[in-house]
């Protein structure tokens, strides 16, 4: 039913999947990061973030990291921002094409990470987009806690399919529903990307998911059933959120690209490479990293 389908794919490694590390990862190596991404096919790749470096001291070397990116036409470099301090530095960083902007679903987990409410901060996201689209640069909002939040428990569909709707209305590249803390189950998913869809019609959903559950893969497929046009996942699977408790790593890209390609979707990555880029990552952590497919023998032979 899915196949001949073509999925794009958003490599978010070098900033979802590095913000929570305690070891400082060098900004040479995060480049090179990112030279691997563009190397096994990435061409959309979120690269930093440009919020306070007292809050993730990992990414407090942005406009550095921005300044040894590759000049390439063809890859949209995402830089996470959270506010209009944060969308100004992206703009004047000048190699970052797209703004990404989040709101949440809860005040609790909103005050924790962006010091806003709710309300506030699809606020400061929708001032975001908008501040991306007169510089020049495209801007996307990314609803976070979609699916659940570690303070305040479930969140209603009804609530995001709100939140969606107004976020809409400032015209960004698409929307984003975040399963933050890795809560959520392939049914909540299905209607969830449903009945949004629905609800921006002429607007791509976009997925973002944390395996915390184990649940993770089963995420992303229920999503594309529904229509669902960009996962986002991070090599290796890195990843986490320093404002939400227990939150685990992102899906891992290689076993993404795996379960899609074999499934005859396509997404423009060259898995073989994948997988060798996620064997140095892992070299440079120092660590066994939490995808399954780069530890598994090269199927088919």
């Amino acid at each position: 039913m899915l196949k001949n389908l073509h999925v794009e794919m958003v490599e978010v490694g070098p900033r979802d999947g590095l913000q929570n590390e305690v070891t400082l990862v060098s900004t040479a190596d995060k480049a090179d990061l990112i030279r691997h991404a563009i190397d096994y096919g990435a061409r959309r790749i979120e690269v930093t973030s440009f919020v306070n470096p007292q809050k993730v001291p990992q990414l407090a070397d942005a406009e550095q990291l921005v300044a040894m990116l590759p000049h390439r036409d063809d890859v949209t470099y995402i830089g996470l921002v959270l506010n209009r301090r944060g969308a100004e530095r992206a703009i004047a960083a000048g190699r970052i094409d797209e703004l990404g902007a989040v709101c949440v679903t809860s005040d609790s987990f909103g005050i924790r990470n962006q010091g806003q409410s709710a309300d506030q901060s699809l606020a400061a996201a929708m001032e975001i987009v908008r501040l991306a689209t007169a510089a020049g640069r495209s801007g996307q909002i990314t609803i976070a806690t979609a699916f659940g939040c570690p303070f305040e428990g479930e969140v209603p569909i009804a609530r995001v399919v709100d939140i969606a709707k107004r976020a809409a209305d400032s015209a960004p590249r698409e929307i984003a529903l975040a399963d933050t803390i890795g809560c959520g189950s392939p049914a909540q998913v299905a209607e969830m990307v449903g009945r949004v869809r629905e609800a921006i019609a002429g607007l791509p959903v976009r997925v973002h998911f944390h395996n915390t559950r184990g649940t993770g893969l089963a995420n992303v497929w229920a999503a594309v059933g529904e229509g669902a046009s960009t996962v986002d996942s991070s090599l290796g699977g890195l990843g986490g959120c320093p404002f939400a408790p227990g939150a685990a790593g992102n899906v891992p890209t290689e076993d993404v690209v795996y379960m899609l390609e074999r499934s005859g979707i396509t997404t423009g990555f060259d898995l073989q490479k994948t997988v060798k880029a996620a064997a140095w990552l892992a070299d440079r952590m120092d660590r066994t990293l939490p995808a399954m497919v780069s530890k598994a023998p090269a199927f088919p032979s």
